[in-house]
């Protein structure tokens, strides 16, 4: 697996909190943790900006990626609002996640509780060149459920 360094930096709020860090060895992500004052529920259908406390300096070529965890998904219903949320690399703000309770009972989100996953990954830059006709294929213009269930 390739390594590229990212310059990280850890704001007085997350202060005492353990940086992102992958939970395993063959993981893809690395766990963001709440950097919350206090406890903040969040009901069946409400969203809240969730802050992590740090801020990243990524290599220019990449981005990050922020995801839900699976677990809380399947165990709450917790969810991101715009996943995967991306994190350019020119963007020096706070990492806040934007969580979503699809679950049926509120969700308490407490200080350093892991609350998402960090995905760092290399970005394409696409150079548009504008075509009056396109070529043909078979799939055409089939979008949404064109293939059946």
């Amino acid at each position: 697996m390739k390594e590229i360094k990212v310059k990280i930096k850890q704001m007085p709020a997350a202060a005492g909190l353990p940086l992102p860090q992958y939970m395993t060895k063959g993981a893809a992500g690395m766990d963001l943790t709440a950097a919350v004052k206090e406890d903040v529920p969040i009901g069946p259908g409400e969203r809240r900006l969730i802050p992590t406390g740090i801020q990243l300096a990524l290599p220019a070529g990449f981005e990050g990626q922020v995801r839900p965890r699976s677990g809380l998904a399947v165990e709450h219903g917790l969810s991101i609002l715009n996943t995967p949320g991306t994190i350019d690399a020119d963007y020096r703000g706070e990492i806040k996640v934007l969580l979503l309770n699809l679950g049926e009972e509120t969700f308490v989100v407490r200080r350093g509780d892991r609350i998402a996953q960090l995905v760092i990954s290399p970005v394409v830059k696409g150079v548009l060149a504008l075509e009056m006709e396109l070529k043909e294929t078979a799939r055409g213009e089939g979008g949404f459920g064109h293939t059946g269930r």
